[in-house]
């Protein structure tokens, strides 16, 4: 059935009321008369497509100078936006990762004559950095390092109850990275209490283990916009003017504007993307451990595993370091002028930094799995991309090694036969060890590549795009995909869905197992017991013989229901309830008239059309339902939530970790 005109009794009622034409030839878009939609509900992209296109028609309708600059108007308001976001997230960023490296440094010691400094910035200034064990004046070795020790753990456990303090008591939504989330709510999911205020400021407060607001940016995934591409532009705009203010901030104190610099690219990391499916599969199993046993103390949890963490990286050096900095370095070549970090360029040390390279990584991975998901507001990105490059620095000495002991062997033939000539470059492995590693743990395509510089677009892409065909190998779901089926929310993935042959009988639910809404038959108290009884996103409306009225959302018909004013006596409870104005011109005698509450468009099926195409309109066309109809008789619906159950119906944890029932409200 079209949009714009509705059944009742088998015959077609125009609703000349609703869909006149005005002076201007146009037909009026119905306003929706909520205010806003409810936590927990879906986008209604047909109903924002109309609004929109009436308003686009007003504007053009309108003239004069209004018409002829209400294109331009709208460019400039969208570039001015692009351009205060990326500018305020630049500054924003800047500042907070220099409060991430002071609090970080603040754990092994602090500047002589000021308090709030860095230890690059110290050097930087020529001023003292002092460890504690100097600054308390401790000369016993022992001492020295128990002291420097207990200072590590101590604050590491402090900065981390904190934030697991933070976001237990005032905002539970803002644990782990909030992709999952974020990738959600552009997906039509309407969830305001993520977004809040507190949610910001615990994303923020998180800035003991080095996580900050420029790597969770970084998180965004554009690929999530891969087939938009107005908003990938504005996206792409919206980060280089980012860039370029944390750059012009510069709060690392070296003008660099990333620390992500790649020189080339070398094929063939082996292990990392098994490891990347390691991580995610640990990650899975934690969670749904902590979710059985750990669930009511997760402050108690967040500070246990911070002592671990702490105590266990401490004993490593180069996982003692913050993850950004250890990364910065791993990324580095051997350069005389700017010193050898923890002996990394010490061709005598080469088995030594091979071990410790290698058990950081594998202590990091182990973290990384059980950390992400607890109640902190920390990411992902950053933890796997330092096991990666310990990895890939790891195989970097490795061949460099077997270079300098085998310099004519075959595989060095394109290198200059002097082994003292650079040819094999670490940082070129860490680089594309920390490539592979993220993308076999997210399985990001776009926006890993658009980390680089132009010159390194293409090695990336190879790198990460080889990544992640062997790890879709090994299961085609990413960290945030798996978190989204996990958590129940209603987001579509981007796959290329096809059937086997079944259809869209197969996927419905049949009108036997329908909650419908009876038309002039459901009376005022029968549609409220309704209501209260079942915490659906909306009911199909039907007449007599199953004849298909509409569709009406529970917020609406609660809406109509307060219009009415009806009280609460026996007379009034006992009106029937009619959504045909055609109804209520034949008998309006205890009646109440709640056509207003339909929906102005519904999509009808029958219920032999291809399952595939069901699922690809629902992706296509951000639909909430779709009812399925035969001769005008309701057959059945298919709300999201049914296709979305599909989809993942390959993930064995599916919903194990639903948020708070409260803010659902099922389709």
């Amino acid at each position: 059935m079209p949009t714009g005109y509705r059944r009742t009794q088998g015959d077609i009622v125009y609703e000349e009321d609703q869909y006149e034409l005005t002076e201007d030839g146009r037909i009026p878009i119905p306003v929706r008369r909520t205010a806003k939609y409810q936590d927990g509900d879906t986008i209604d992209w047909l109903h924002e497509e109309g609004l929109e296109r009436e308003r686009k028609s007003c504007s053009t309708v309108a003239g004069g100078v209004l018409e002829e600059f209400s294109p331009s108007i709208g460019v400039c308001s969208h570039v001015v936006f692009v351009v205060t976001t990326g500018f305020a997230i630049g500054i924003a960023g800047a500042w907070l990762d220099v409060l991430v490296k002071w609090l970080g440094d603040l754990r092994e010691g602090n500047a002589h004559t000021a308090s709030f400094t860095t230890q690059t910035l110290a050097v930087l200034a020529l001023t003292e950095w002092q460890s504690w064990g100097d600054y308390f004046n401790v000369h016993s070795i022992f001492g020295h390092s128990l002291l420097q020790a207990s200072i590590y753990v101590v604050l590491a456990v402090a900065f981390a109850g904190s934030a697991a303090l933070l976001v237990v008591t005032y905002a539970p939504l803002a644990f782990h990275t909030g992709i999952p989330e974020i990738k959600a709510i552009l997906g039509g999911y309407v969830f305001d209490a993520f977004l809040t205020p507190l949610d910001t400021v615990d994303k923020g407060s998180w800035i003991g283990s080095g996580s900050s607001i420029w790597s969770f940016a970084w998180e965004g995934e554009l690929d999530t916009f891969a087939n938009e591409s107005d908003v990938m532009v504005r996206g792409f705009v919206a980060s280089a003017i980012a860039a370029v203010s944390l750059q012009w901030v510069n709060p690392f104190g070296t003008a660099k504007l990333v620390l992500f610099q790649v020189p080339w690219v070398i094929l063939g990391v082996v292990g990392v993307w098994l490891l990347g499916s390691l991580l995610i599969r640990l990650n899975v199993e934690i969670a749904l451990r902590r979710n059985t046993l750990l669930r009511r103390w997760p402050i108690l949890e967040v500070i246990c595993v911070s002592a671990v963490t702490a105590a266990l990286s401490y004993l490593i050096v180069f996982a003692r370091a913050q993850t950004s900095e250890l990364v910065a370095n791993l990324f580095q070549e051997c350069d005389p002028t700017k010193g050898d970090y923890h002996g990394l360029c010490n061709p005598t040390a080469t088995a030594e930094n091979v071990f410790l390279l290698c058990l950081t990584a594998i202590l990091k991975l182990i973290l990384t799995a059980w950390t992400f998901g607890m109640m902190v507001p920390a990411g992902i990105f950053l933890p796997t991309i330092a096991v990666g490059a310990c990895l890939g620095r790891a195989m970097g000495l490795i061949m460099q090694s077997l270079y300098r002991a085998y310099p004519t062997a075959w595989m060095f033939l394109s290198c200059p036969p002097d082994p003292s000539v650079g040819c094999i470059s670490p940082g070129f492995y860490a680089v594309i060890g920390a490539s592979a590693m993220l993308g076999g743990v997210t399985r990001m395509t776009i926006s890993l590549v658009l980390t680089g510089a132009l010159s390194h677009v293409l090695p990336i892409m190879i790198c990460v795009m080889t990544s992640k065909w062997v790890g879709d190998a090994m299961g085609k779901d990413g960290i945030y995909s798996v978190w989204i089926a996990m958590r129940r929310y209603p987001w579509l993935p981007p796959v290329d869905y096809r059937d086997r042959g079944e259809t869209g009988a197969h996927l419905m639910k049949p009108l036997s197992e329908v909650i419908v809404i009876e038309d002039a038959v459901t009376t005022v108290g029968n549609l409220k017991a309704l209501l209260a009884r079942h915490h659906y996103h909306g009911f199909p409306i039907i007449g007599k013989a199953n004849e298909l009225v509409g569709y009406a959302t529970t917020q609406e018909l609660l809406t109509a229901l307060d219009q009415l004013q009806l009280d609460e006596t026996e007379l009034d409870m006992q009106k029937l309830c009619t959504f045909s104005s055609h109804q209520l011109r034949m008998s309006p005698e205890g009646r109440v008239d709640l056509s207003n509450a339909l929906e102005d468009s519904i999509i009808q099926l029958r219920k032999e059309v291809p399952q595939e195409l069901v699922v690809n309109m629902f992706q296509k066309l951000n639909l909430r339902q779709v009812l399925f109809t035969h001769a005008g008789q309701l057959t059945g619906l298919v709300t999201k939530r049914d296709v979305v159950n599909l989809l993942t119906s390959h993930f064995p944890h599916a919903a194990a970790l639903p948020q708070d029932p409260s803010r659902v409200r099922p389709p």
